[in-house]
Parts: C-alpha cells; sequence; structure tokens
C-alpha cells in the first residue's frame, strides 16, 4: 500500500478524474472543484492518493483550506489499512485538516482513525438528491428573477446567515459580497420575488453531465410558503433546458421539511454525507 501526493493538479487530475466520474453525482464536488481551477494556482492545496498492493487508487483525498478534507473510496475498496495510512500521512507532513467531507461510514471511520473522539466534534449529516425529471408543482405567489445589482444589499447576510445554519465557515460581509458581486451577469444566481425579495438559489457548480444547486436560502419569516421550492424548481428547469441530465443537491439530513421542498420536485435521495469539524483547540495525538 503506497501514499502518494501530488504538486500539479494536472497530474492528480490524470491519475484520479476517470475514477471520480464513475460515480459523477457522487463526486459532484472534487469533479467540479478539479475541473474549475485547472490553471489556478493550487499550490496550497493537499491533494493525494492510496494505491493499494495491486496498484489501483483505493482512496482519494484532497483539501482547500479553510474547508475540510474530501474523500472518495472507490466502491471496489473498502480497506480500513487505505484510511489509517492517510491518517498516518497526514500526521507526518503535518498537515491538519480543519474536518472531513465524505459519505457517512467513510467520513466517521476516517475521523475515529485520525482524530479519535467522533463525540468532540461538530457534526451535521446531508442527503445528495438528484433529479433527472423535474414533476409538476404549486408556484408560491411571485416570480422568478436573475440576481441584480440591488441585491448586494442583502444577498451577502442572506449567505451568512445559511453558512451559519449549515455549520459552514462563514465569509465576512466584504467577501460575500465580493464573492456574489462575480455572479451578476453570469446566470447562475436566482431569486423569487414576492413584491420583495424572499429566497434565493445558485447554480454553484456543474459537472459534465450535471449541474449542483447550492445556497438555498429563505429568511425564517417567509419560510413555509413555497418560495425556495419555486426557485429551485425555476433554476432546476433552466439547467435541465440548457442540456443537462440531471441536477443534484445537499439537503440537511436532519431536516425534513427541508428534504420535502426538493423531493415534490422530483428530487430522491442518493446517500448521506457526513460534515464533521474537529475541534481546533483539541492537541493533535
Amino acid at each position: 500500500m503506497r501514499f502518494k501526493r501530488y504538486n500539479d493538479l494536472n497530474v492528480f487530475c490524470a491519475d484520479v478524474f476517470s475514477l471520480l466520474l464513475e460515480d459523477e453525482v457522487l463526486n459532484n464536488l472534487p469533479v467540479s472543484i478539479i475541473s474549475d481551477n485547472k490553471n489556478k494556482d493550487t499550490s496550497e492545496w493537499l491533494m493525494c492518493t492510496i494505491h493499494d498492493d495491486s496498484g489501483r487508487i483505493s482512496l482519494i483525498a484532497f483539501c482547500v483550506k479553510p474547508f475540510n478534507i474530501t474523500l472518495y473510496e472507490p466502491t471496489f475498496s473498502r480497506d480500513e489499512n487505505s484510511v489509517a495510512l492517510l491518517a498516518h500521512e497526514l500526521r507526518r507532513i503535518g498537515y491538519a485538516p480543519p474536518g472531513v467531507f465524505a459519505v457517512t461510514e467513510l467520513a466517521r471511520r476516517f475521523t475515529e482513525v485520525y482524530y479519535g473522539d467522533i463525540g468532540n466534534c461538530s457534526c451535521m449529516s446531508l442527503v445528495l438528491m438528484k433529479l433527472e425529471e423535474l414533476l409538476q408543482y404549486d408556484k408560491a405567489p411571485g416570480f422568478y428573477r436573475v440576481l441584480s445589482e440591488d441585491d448586494l444589499t442583502f444577498t451577502p447576510l442572506w449567505e451568512q446567515a445559511f453558512c451559519i445554519d449549515c455549520r459552514l465557515p462563514a465569509f465576512s460581509l466584504p467577501e460575500n459580497e465580493e464573492r456574489i458581486r462575480t455572479r451578476l451577469g453570469k446566470d447562475s444566481h436566482f431569486i423569487w420575488e414576492d413584491r420583495l425579495p424572499v429566497a434565493q438559489a445558485v447554480y454553484g457548480r456543474e459537472t459534465p453531465n450535471g449541474a449542483v444547486i447550492n445556497w438555498v436560502y429563505t429568511p425564517p419569516q417567509y419560510r413555509g410558503r413555497g418560495y425556495a421550492t419555486s426557485v429551485v424548481a425555476e433554476l432546476t428547469k433552466s439547467l435541465l433546458d440548457r442540456g443537462k441530465s440531471f441536477c443534484c443537491l445537499y439537503a440537511d439530513a436532519d431536516n425534513p421539511a427541508s428534504r420535502r421542498v426538493y423531493q415534490k420536485l422530483g428530487y430522491y435521495d442518493v446517500c448521506e454525507f457526513e460534515q464533521i469539524k474537529f475541534n481546533v483547540g483539541r492537541d493533535d495525538k
């Protein structure tokens, strides 16, 4: 069994991309990030693989801080030694990921080996959902429109609240405004308006055949009125009309109401992921 670390994203891509595409929906995050960053500086990234005794890749890992390390274990490989070797090598090279994001069983297995006490971590369960055909739905009052310059007065606050709700690293309001401004004119960020803005959804990433919807947010005072359902439905329809064969998104596994929003549109569960944040105040073992 062998650990391999990469300094060049193109070399990493050559080794892992086709393997990731064998489960394109499951690997929407690494596939889209690798595709979007091929000509950018990735010198600060962690990119590595574990190879089994036959030379096949049994574990893929990458991390872009401040985000968690993302892991993928191909279906043919369920070798605890791969996870143990990755944990050992991370300690050896002095790389401390802030947490882990992977399918639940793998995320928990890595946490137990690398970190130890999962009870001392912040955990959030997410369900990866997929749709190939949009169902009919009851449209909420109002209309769907693209992001405008005026929306920068409130969307940075919405996305900060989204990060807090989802226990994600939160950007500052100026950082949020800068990120959101880059979406202007790109048909990627959409607002549902009912006399005033009440919900949003973003076309966040893409894979060769699919699209990922994220940043779905409705302020608390407007929830329960079908606004999120409507904006996600219209964005989903737009993406399918653009030629994507599927759309996918992550929903809070502990929030049945959130999942019902998507299920009524035709989204169905693929698998469960775990987002585990390590306690940064804990001394490394």
